[in-house]
């Protein structure tokens, strides 16, 4: 699917939305509700948090309900905060240990998010309900924005 998001625009927004706020879980507020608006193929938008020993907690959030708590060990959020890496799953179903917080769900994207210290401090993740949604490029794009929004000094 082609790339239909002025990442640029939303990076600029999101800049001076945020510009000066320290707080985390501020931050992933105002990120979730921006991004999330900002493209149709967004259904479900929004961090889990480190919050121990190989667990994510939710955090903030658009859309329908998320699953509370997922273990590093599950499913694709649980990998990208395994490996440090973005998942980029165009089809949930084929993915061996997804968990079907949202049964529309048909693509996922998750992303890494550190802080200033390259600490890892949860993960975004974004689902649509329309298979094969999320591009390199989008990936790209989204990393750069999670960078500048949490790994600024």
């Amino acid at each position: 699917m082609p790339m239909s998001l002025d990442y640029r625009a939303l990076a600029q927004n999101i800049a001076a939305l945020t510009a000066g706020e320290t707080d985390q879980i501020a931050l992933m507020a105002t990120l979730a509700c921006e991004v999330h608006h900002a493209d149709s193929r967004f259904d479900w938008t929004g961090f889990y948090r480190v919050v121990g020993p190989e667990l994510l907690k939710i955090g903030p959030y658009q859309g329908g309900h998320g699953c509370l708590t997922i273990p590093f060990s599950r499913g694709v959020c649980g990998a990208a905060a395994r490996s440090g890496e973005a998942q980029l799953v165009p089809d949930v179903e084929a993915f061996a240990d997804h968990i079907a917080c949202s049964s529309s769900t048909r693509s996922e994207l998750v992303l890494p998010v550190r802080d200033a210290a390259g600490r890892l401090i949860g993960v975004f993740d974004i689902d649509s309900d329309q298979p094969d949604a999320f591009s390199e490029a989008d990936a790209a794009a989204l990393q750069a924005i999670l960078d500048d929004t949490f790994a600024r000094p």
